[in-house]
């Protein structure tokens, strides 16, 4: 089963194909709250079914080549890392007109569509394509983008779940305009330290708010607006979107330099044939809920750190809970209307 629904509807619909026995490719994220991913990867490891997350990325070679050269030391030590999407995902500027009653167009079965978010009327400004930039159907930009553009980084450097996270935004207030994402943000995420590295510091940039242009990058040279700028204690890489695409060191004499190691990871063939293949050979795929889930957690976080803007959340993953806000983990878990559940 292919899901390929807005966001609020991917855990329900993919849960049902689970229990059925189905195997799932299931767009990114994952879903839409913290529960709703961790009860997907419990029932698709119980029903031993072959999942996928739609980050196609991370079936390219270029994911592949960035890993190999991080483990080969390019850079050295990876201490910072900006990461972001210039995309604009924000309904805020259509709040207003959403006191506004619009009639149920022909042949679309709203309440079907809102399936488990709370009831509201229908109205244009939510579909079909802006529901990204609405809180109940959505996970602005940084739920749009994280599973792409923080793929190569989680996987490569092993990232983990994140300790702390804090989110900075201008001109946006969740109680009063809280329907809405705002037009651009910035979330830091610290990880701790591991056995194989030292910690790392992750800032993330939505819409607005672009990715700081590196010291390193020529003047001839666009900025990263979608993508990634990995620092380590010996160098910089930077890439774009979809599975780090046109991964180089900077600046150029240092790629130019660079005598790059053998391809050591296997490639893997396109993303949903290596799903196809997994089913038919009983094995998993490269982006399956056991890593997807992670991964999109670190996205969801963010969206509750943009809630809570202002304030640095400590982050205690295996009891998924805040330690130091109560306040917060009542998104980890938002309510399903009535008649719905996971």
């Amino acid at each position: 089963m292919v899901v390929a629904t807005p966001d609020h509807f991917h855990a329900v619909a993919a849960m049902a194909a689970i229990q059925n026995g189905k195997h799932v490719y299931c767009e990114k994220p994952l879903a839409h709250s913290v529960h709703e991913v961790r009860q997907l990867m419990k029932a698709a490891r119980e029903k031993k079914v072959v999942t996928q997350l739609g980050n196609q990325g991370h079936s390219y070679g270029s994911i592949r080549d960035f890993r190999e050269w991080i483990e080969d030391g390019a850079i050295g030590s990876v201490h910072t890392i900006h990461a972001g999407c210039n995309a604009v995902n924000s309904g805020i500027d259509q709040l207003a007109s959403l006191k506004e009653e619009h009639p149920v167009p022909p042949g679309l079965d709203w309440d079907l569509w809102l399936g488990p978010a709370l009831y509201r009327p229908y109205h244009p400004a939510y579909l079909p394509g802006s529901w990204r930039g609405w809180v109940p159907f959505g996970n602005g930009t940084i739920g749009d983008w994280t599973c792409h553009v923080v793929d190569p980084v989680f996987w490569a450097l092993d990232l983990g779940a994140p300790k702390t996270i804090e989110a900075k935004v201008k001109d946006y207030d969740f109680k009063t305009q809280g329907d809405a994402f705002p037009k651009g943000e910035i979330v830091t995420f610290e990880f701790a330290a591991t056995a194989q590295r030292g910690p790392i510091v992750m800032h993330w940039y939505s819409g607005t708010e672009p990715i700081p242009r590196p010291k390193e990058l020529e003047a001839d040279h666009k900025p990263v607006d979608t993508g990634a700028v990995v620092m380590g204690d010996k160098g910089t890489i930077c890439y774009g979107s979809h599975g780090a695409g046109n991964v180089r060191l900077i600046p150029d004499a240092n790629m130019d330099a660079y005598k790059r190691p053998e391809k050591t990871i296997p490639r893997a063939k396109e993303h949903h044939q290596d799903w196809l293949e997994a089913i038919k050979g009983g094995t998993r795929a490269g982006s399956d809920f056991a890593y997807g889930g992670p991964l999109t957690e670190i996205a969801l976080l963010g969206v509750i750190a943009i809630k809570l803007a202002g304030r640095k959340l400590e982050w205690d993953a295996p009891q998924m809970k805040f330690r130091n806000c109560p306040e917060a983990d009542a998104y980890l878990n938002p309510p399903y209307r009535s008649g719905w559940t996971l």
